[in-house]
């Protein structure tokens, strides 16, 4: 996935092609390593990659709905909101704004870290 600057802080990621059906997939982003997501009704969501209870990959973990799975602990994260369904996790993910256009995937990444 490559990543080339648009206006108003949106980064080019990838096409919509280049994402599982539905599922994750690891990018990075200005050396930020973040998930994208592809939910069954076909939105694209974008979350930091890293759990917060465990320095694991998110995009490794099982899509259910519109929460992703922390494959070593189980905490489920909504992608609108990022916050944990519950323990072990208790620190919401930060969550990134994604817009499509035609079959082209743009993030802009949030302030939080």
């Amino acid at each position: 996935m490559s990543e080339q600057l648009t206006e108003q802080g949106f980064v080019r990621v990838c096409r919509l092609d280049e994402l599982p059906a539905t599922g994750a997939a690891a990018a990075d982003i200005h050396g930020r390593r973040v998930a994208l997501v592809r939910t069954e009704d076909g939105g694209v969501h974008c979350v930091d990659d890293t759990c917060t209870h465990a320095n694991v990959s998110l995009s490794e973990g099982e899509l259910d709905g519109c929460t992703l799975e922390c494959w070593l602990h189980g905490s489920r994260f909504d992608l609108l909101t990022g916050e944990p369904s519950g323990p072990p996790a208790t620190v919401p993910i930060v969550v990134h704004t994604v817009r499509t256009e035609g079959d082209e995937v743009f993030v802009a990444l949030s302030e939080e870290s």
